[in-house]
């Protein structure tokens, strides 16, 4: 199967969806060729300045089963090894996932579809906006293999839901189904399996239809946001709004909402 197969990339205007599509393993995220389809098409997206969000879905019943469970038996691909090996493997390897979503442009949308197992879990924190079936799972789960979250989902989860639910989810490796993920803030909405797409669809749409340059400026600040001190957002603030107010998406914006029309935006 090529990239293209496993990671669908499909664009409609200034939308792209990623569907992945590994249905023998419920597309599971450990194997070098998924890793490399999401890795590049993050990077797709963030060179195509006509993009404005993107979309992460699972095809088939489950959003992402995470690790490959008959690799980690049987000691194949990123499982297999020396215990240096394994530590390569996972810098060179899945860890360039939370790397490539974290310094993704532009926002993104977690359609979740089905459960979302382990590592599978942890890719839908990694992204900005997540909608849930009614089908859905979220299963901090690595404990119940005998393992940690390997791929960064320590930082993410607690970020999402808190310290006290994330440490809930990865000591106890349950799963919570998308009811609980709505009450604990994990997911924005829930909607039924038909309407999955649709609901994620109406919502990049909102999204899209903002400037472009503003909507990745602004993701950039809520990233720096994780980890820097007021003062120094703030000047950062201060110097992405002064490229704002240059711009002629800015300019568009304001005439708009005075002359009472729908803006225009080009990206510039």
């Amino acid at each position: 199967m090529s990239a293209s197969d496993i990671l669908l990339y499909q664009q409609t205007g200034h939308i792209v969806t990623l569907t992945m599509n590994q249905h023998e393993t419920r597309n599971a995220i450990s194997d070098d060729a998924m890793i490399d389809a999401i890795v590049d098409a993050c990077a797709r997206i963030n060179a195509d300045n006509s993009v404005r969000v993107a979309i992460i879905t699972g095809a088939g019943s489950a959003f992402s089963s995470g690790g490959n469970v008959k690799d980690m038996r049987d000691k194949k691909g990123m499982f297999g090894g020396t215990a240096v090996s394994i530590r390569d493997g996972y810098r060179t390897g899945i860890q360039r996932i939370p790397l490539a979503v974290s310094q993704l442009e532009v926002p993104i949308i977690a359609a979740v579809n089905g459960p979302a197992i382990g590592a599978g879990c942890d890719l839908t924190m990694m992204c900005d906006m997540r909608v849930a079936s009614e089908k859905a799972l979220f299963a901090e789960s690595f404990v119940k293999v005998g393992l940690i979250p390997g791929d960064g989902g320590a930082w993410f989860l607690p970020r999402v839901v808190g310290v006290s639910r994330a440490n809930e989810m990865a000591f106890t490796g349950e799963p919570v189904n998308a009811q609980t993920a709505l009450a604990w803030g994990m997911v924005s909405r829930v909607v039924a399996p038909e309407a999955l797409m649709e609901a994620a669809l109406e919502l990049a749409g909102r999204v899209a239809a903002n400037p472009p340059s503003a909507l990745r400026m602004t993701k950039k600040l809520i990233k720096e946001s994780e980890h820097s001190r007021l003062d120094s957002l703030l000047e950062m603030s201060a110097s992405m709004q002064a490229l704002a107010h240059q711009t002629k998406d800015h300019a568009e914006a304001v005439n708009a909402i005075i002359e009472k029309r729908p803006p225009v935006f080009t990206g510039e």
